[in-house]
């Protein structure tokens, strides 16, 4: 499956900001969207994802589900991506769901990068681009970061960059060997700009295949 080049990381801290805002992202043309959302309530949790599920398969926008692979496989999402993740658990992950649906993990330096390539994960989001505290650990790693892990890598894994990402940034970031973004906050902002970072990306669903259940 083609990973798309612009995921939308969802925000809202109730399940009904969350719900509106994933749609309005649909709306405005979202390739993939991941659902990111903690509750106190398993029952709350299990609603709101299968609202999402119905929305985006309306809409035929992919959906991941951050962290729970055990619900991504009840409902039937995309795939699962892992803030944090150990070898043993992505195993136990794999295992379970079901063979179509894809893992993706965060890294934020080349040792992880290769550690989450060696376990064959389908996507890497290696982050921060750009952080607003320049004490901040881990450190921002700028196109020069992301260029020297990209090269150091020699992989087909699509690479991902998330974090302080913003319009003029993207062609730094495509130079630097990334193949696509993870944003939130940006998008939140004015989904509007969906359709100027796709533009950006050179993403558009025409281009893109599709794989049904």
């Amino acid at each position: 499956m083609i990973i798309p080049k612009l995921h939308y990381k969802s925000q809202g801290n109730m399940p009904e900001e969350q719900l509106g805002n994933i749609q309005k992202a649909c709306t405005s043309g979202i390739e993939l969207v991941q659902l990111d959302f903690n509750s106190s309530s398993e029952k709350q949790y299990l609603k709101l994802v299968k609202e999402v599920r119905a929305l985006t398969a309306h809409y035929q926008t992919r959906l991941i589900l951050t962290d729970n692979y055990k619900v991504a496989r009840e409902v039937k999402a995309d795939g699962v991506f892992f803030e944090f993740i150990e070898k043993d658990v992505l195993q136990t992950a794999r295992n379970h769901i079901y063979t179509w649906q894809i893992i993706g993990a965060k890294a934020t330096n080349l040792l992880e990068c290769e550690q989450l390539i060696e376990a064959n994960i389908d996507y890497i989001n290696l982050t921060p681009f750009e952080t607003a505290d320049k004490t901040e650990e881990p450190k921002s790693l700028g196109k020069m970061g992301y260029q020297l892990i990209t090269e150091a890598l020699e992989t087909q894994t699509p690479v991902l960059g998330s974090v302080g990402i913003q319009e003029a940034a993207v062609k730094d970031i495509l130079e630097a060997g990334v193949s696509g973004v993870i944003l939130s906050e940006e998008i939140t902002a004015d989904f509007n700009r969906i359709k100027i970072y796709n533009q950006l990306l050179g993403a558009s669903a025409t281009d893109e295949q599709r794989h049904t259940f």
